[in-house]
């Protein structure tokens, strides 16, 4: 099938000639890496490890074993698997022969997979047999009458083992997949958006869009071939689809993965295999500080911890220096449509890389515009705007919304944010995350900053509840730490007046939860709290 983008020849005029889209694919950097250095560890898992000759042989036959079930260039392959080296093969053996990967987080049930497949129109799925207790092939089983475009069911544990260690070689011309190399500016990657407003969308990547997104990233970090890089984000999610599955590849690198997220194991696994990188959501960066044998453990070699997709409070990074010394700590800012747009510099001042989201990539251009799309001076809040060569080329099957989120070459990313003289991003909330107080608008990350120096709060988030006077006010849903004394209302009032922070700001309401709800990535889904305060 094909999908209908917005890609034109301009922009990929534009963006080749300037040097950021290179025409490649992610196969033929595994090609080039096995090549060179065919007995090194391209991947572990919790399973087992593989060298990139090894990959490259299990890559090779996996996309000749679908090219017999009748997968042809721009079919879909949906792959709902944890992050396990199988993951890594389905992907890279799709791309060989110019199928799209749709990779599934593993917590979807029903409703999101069953929506998801049939949007896409998926020829082929892969599917654990069991993961955490959970069946796979029964729900596959139940919303397979719906999906009539798919022909393949593979699990791995069961049908999947017998495909992998089919000789398809023998039955198929190797010299096939080199025919089969697919135009760089063809979609290779339709991946959901993580629902935390509405619809899931299926936002879709070239290979040049993708392969662009990390080639800045070993200047600006240091990535180097003998770097250890470290995923336990699910690959499914864009962090760790780029991060996780692919950065490693594009550098040579080894990547450890983790298929469930324990900060005690991560601390074992860094100092077992040197871990140097690692990418993740704040909580996990939380969870790494509280780990019970981190003092049990030499993690000298791990040198920075980037956190995507919340702001880092600074209680936290202080917390970091005086553990983890060695350790660099950098924010960044993106979405599943640009990847990466903005991540701190290592030696940048504190100022810049505690209280700020980041610095552009480059060739991102970012930008802050009023309700007219005016753009806004420096330090002036307003909506947050994005071009370059990461952006995604459209919502699959849904044309007219990826439009109408463009103005211009500029996507309008539906947050709030200032950017500084120097050109730092500062993530000011979502446009529709906003709480405006009697006319007063509250600067709901400021105040769970605030929330996250207490120490007795674990998780904070400030979400906005209905009021019939004043439209909105602003409720304080918090996390305690195991053994924390109680929390009044009345002692956080006497805290948050203790931090100096404006009473107008201060929450007037107190929500203790035993846990707050999350995506898959760690992001903490506001929309959820707020039916439940409203309620």
């Amino acid at each position: 099938m094909s999908f209908a983008t917005i890609l034109n020849d301009e922009q990929i005029e534009a963006h080749t000639r300037a040097g950021y889209w290179v025409n490649r694919t992610i196969t033929d950097h595994l090609d080039e890496v096995a090549a060179k250095t065919p007995g090194k560890t391209a991947f572990h898992d919790s399973r087992r490890a593989i060298t990139y000759a090894e990959l490259k042989r299990e890559v090779d036959r996996c996309a000749l074993g679908l090219l017999e079930l009748g997968v042809a260039p721009g079919d879909v392959i949906s792959f709902q698997l944890p992050n396990w080296i199988e993951w890594i093969v389905v992907h890279y053996a799709a791309t060989r022969i110019g199928a799209i990967s749709n990779p599934l987080i593993p917590i979807y049930r029903e409703r999101e997979v069953g929506f998801m497949v049939g949007l896409a129109k998926s020829k082929v799925i892969v599917v654990p047999a069991e993961f955490r207790g959970f069946d796979y092939p029964a729900m596959i089983g139940k919303l397979r009458p719906q999906w009539p475009d798919l022909e393949h069911v593979l699990v791995v544990g069961s049908s999947w083992d017998e495909f992998a260690a089919t000789p398809w070689e023998e039955r198929r011309d190797p010299a096939e997949l080199a025919a089969l190399r697919p135009d760089p500016n063809d979609v290779t990657l339709l991946i959901f958006t993580s629902g935390t407003t509405g619809e899931p969308k299926g936002v879709m990547h070239t290979h040049n869009t993708a392969i662009a997104a990390n080639n800045p990233l070993p200047a600006r970090l240091g990535i180097t071939p003998d770097s250890v890089l470290h995923m336990a984000s699910t690959l499914a999610h864009l962090t760790g689809f780029l991060y996780g599955a692919r950065l490693s590849v594009q550098n040579g690198a080894t990547c450890v993965l983790q298929d469930v997220w324990d900060a005690r194991r991560f601390v074992e696994l860094t100092a077992e295999h040197g871990i140097t990188y690692t990418s993740a959501a704040t909580p996990f960066l939380h969870d790494l500080l509280a780990a019970p044998n981190l003092a049990e453990h030499d993690l000298s070699s791990l040198q920075r911890f980037c956190c995507m997709g919340a702001p880092i409070p600074r209680a936290l990074v202080r917390e970091a220096r005086r553990k983890l010394p060695g350790l660099v700590v950098l924010g960044g800012w993106g979405q599943s449509e640009d990847a990466l747009v903005t991540l701190g510099i290592p030696g940048d001042p504190d100022e810049k890389l505690i209280d700020t989201d980041g610095y552009p990539w480059p060739g991102m251009r970012i930008r802050v515009v009023d309700a007219n799309g005016a753009e806004l001076p420096p330090d002036t809040e307003g909506r947050l705007q994005v071009a370059g060569p990461f952006l995604f080329v459209g919502y699959a099957e849904r044309l007219e919304m990826t439009r109408a989120g463009f103005d211009g070459d500029w996507f309008d990313t539906g947050d709030l944010a200032t950017i500084d003289a120097d050109g730092y991003l500062r993530i000011a909330g979502r446009t529709k995350d906003v709480i405006i107080r009697g006319g007063e608008n509250i600067p709901v990350a400021y105040v769970e900053n605030v929330l996250y120096e207490h120490p007795d709060i674990d998780a904070a988030a400030v979400v906005a509840i209905p009021d019939p006077r004043l439209q909105e006010r602003a409720c304080a849903c918090v996390v305690l730490k195991p053994g924390a004394a109680e929390l009044t209302f009345e002692k956080l009032r006497t805290f948050l007046a203790e931090k100096g922070v404006a009473k107008q700001y201060w929450p007037e309401r107190l929500e203790v939860l035993d846990e707050l709800p999350r995506t898959a990535s760690g992001k903490i889904q506001k929309f959820q709290l707020r039916a439940k305060m409203g309620s």
